[in-house]
This record gives C-alpha cells, sequence and structure tokens, in this order.
C-alpha cells in the first residue's frame, strides 16, 4: 500500500492565496496526519504483535485508522475511552460506526474512575503480544512517515525557487507539526501551527515529552477557543472554505487554523503558504449535524 505523493494543488480563500498538500487522497482508510504518522506501524513486520491497543475519544480519527490498520495485520484492535454518549452508542456513526465496522473493541472505562490510559496500565496489563499507541499517535515512531511527507513538500518546492514557503497545519498533540519542522527547518521553510485541544504551554509540553528542543511556530487566537464546542465562526468558516476552494475540511482543527491564519497572513505577505489537509473527514459525520442543529443548514448556494 502506497501512502505518498499526494498532489499540490493552488487555491484562494477570502484574500489568502495558499497552496494545499491534498493528504485527505491518501487512502480511503488512512487519510491525513494518521497516515502519515501510522506509516511505520504499516510497513514494519511487528511479527509478535498480535494485539494493538490505544485509547482517546469515542470519535477519534486514531481509533478509525488503528482499527483499518488492524483488519490489513491481522490484529486484534482494541481501544479505550472514559465515556460514550447514548445517542452515540445507540446511533453509531462517523469514526465510531467505521471503527466497529472494522472490527475494533471499544471499551468505556468510566465507571473504573481511571483514564483509559492508566486502565491500560493497571488492568488491562498489556503482555509482549500487545502494541500500545499513545492518543493521538504521539510517539516516536510518527517520525517515519511525518518524514515522508517533508520530503514531498521540499521535492515540490525546488521546482518554485526563490519562494519563501510556510507550511501551516492546526495541532492536536503537535506530533506532525513538531516532525515538520524538525525536517524542513534547516532549508528554511517555517512550520506554523495553532494548539486546538489546550494552550500554547499545553502544545510546548507535547514537544517536550517527544524529546525535541525545537518547535515549530505556534500562533493563538486573541480569544479563548474551546475543543469541541460548536462556534459558530468556526460553522462559518467551514462552509466559506467548501464554496471558496470546493474542498471539504475538516470542522474539528481546520477551522481554528484558518482563524489564526487570518491574523497572520497580513504580516506575512511576502511568503507563500503551503496548508497540510489533515484528512479526518469522517468526523464530519457526527460533527455537522450538531452544527445544523444549532445553528441551521446551509442551502447548497448559501452565502453568509
Amino acid at each position: 500500500m502506497k501512502l505518498a505523493d499526494t498532489p499540490i494543488t493552488q487555491h484562494q480563500f477570502d484574500d489568502i492565496e495558499f497552496y494545499l498538500k491534498r493528504d485527505d487522497q491518501l487512502h480511503s482508510h488512512f487519510s491525513g496526519n494518521k497516515a502519515r504518522k501510522f506509516m511505520a506501524l504499516l510497513e514494519q513486520p511487528h511479527e509478535q504483535i498480535k494485539t494493538l491497543i490505544s485509547y482517546g475519544s469515542a470519535q477519534s480519527n486514531t481509533m478509525y485508522s488503528l482499527s483499518a490498520l488492524c483488519a490489513i495485520k491481522g490484529w486484534q484492535f482494541e481501544f479505550y475511552v472514559d465515556h460514550m454518549p447514548q445517542w452515540l452508542a445507540e446511533h453509531p456513526r462517523g469514526n465510531y460506526r467505521a471503527a466497529l465496522e472494522l472490527g475494533a473493541n471499544i471499551h468505556v472505562t468510566g465507571q473504573s474512575d481511571l483514564h483509559p490510559e492508566t486502565y491500560i496500565k493497571q488492568v488491562r496489563q498489556p503482555d509482549e503480544h500487545c502494541l500500545v499507541v499513545p492518543e493521538g499517535g504521539r510517539f516516536a515512531q510518527a517520525e517515519h512517515g511525518i518524514a515522508q511527507l517533508a520530503r514531498e513538500i521540499l521535492s515540490w518546492t525546488r521546482f518554485e525557487a526563490g519562494q519563501k514557503f510556510v507550511v501551516a497545519l492546526p495541532s492536536g498533540t503537535g506530533t506532525t507539526a513538531l516532525y515538520l519542522h524538525k525536517h524542513l527547518a534547516a532549508h528554511g521553510i517555517e512550520v506554523i501551527t495553532c494548539p486546538c485541544v489546550g494552550g500554547k504551554e499545553y502544545l510546548k509540553q507535547q514537544f517536550v515529552d517527544l524529546g525535541e528542543t525545537s518547535f515549530p511556530t505556534i500562533l493563538e487566537l486573541p480569544f479563548k477557543h474551546h475543543f469541541g464546542k460548536l462556534y459558530q465562526r468556526d460553522y462559518e468558516i467551514w462552509h466559506e472554505l467548501k464554496q471558496q476552494t470546493h474542498i471539504e475540511f475538516d470542522l474539528l482543527y481546520d477551522p481554528m487554523m484558518w482563524q489564526c491564519l487570518h491574523y497572520w497572513y497580513p504580516e506575512n505577505l511576502d511568503k507563500k503558504l503551503i496548508y497540510v489537509h489533515q484528512g479526518g473527514l469522517l468526523g464530519n459525520e457526527s460533527m455537522l449535524p450538531r452544527y445544523e442543529r444549532k445553528y441551521g443548514v446551509f442551502s447548497q448556494h448559501e452565502e453568509w
């Protein structure tokens, strides 16, 4: 299975001209940054492994991608969450539905009062036949696939000599942004990101925990933006992006990054922006109905 060499296309969003690295087109099961993070697991034999274990939210992109990886590898897959919404359990959709269809065994640890990571260590107690992947794929093995992404970006920029490129992408754990920075900084390409899950200090700590000392540039909004909360402006930006680029973006991470870029861009007109599409579109299957219930449904040609 080849997970590389996605196209780069040119677009404009409002007054921002940008290039888009189409990692949403990598593979139907392995799109975006999760494909890059888990490339090493897919390529390496791991002959002793029979079960892969991970944890996170009930709509995690990681959960879906790892369930697909295990289906290919012939491994059992266990995923641990601290809670499961009743409506989702009764009406599976999005990443949760797709992971179940691929054979994932999803366990709720809520009644134990233990965080899923702790539950796995203390209760599940993985043996030598188990491989544990941290939440969001925040582990050193992710560097292998992200380095490949960096090489693809570098190869493309060499055809655009004399330009000052900046690579942008939102961050959850920040793993992709960190390793992109590690492999692009020496070539004069800045990586910028934003902390979607926590604040700037939280994201820096994620970088430190991976053992790195040089970090990408972190952008922040001038106001609080809580992860997972439904903001009307996020919904508007997601729709406007789709209207202007004819490409669907992720509803959870991309709108915040594009808000940051609207503040960043006027001070950086001399730079050429490359935005890395993070995939994660299956999550829109559950996020979009929530937005539509709260803020209404866009008609096909509606503009805000």
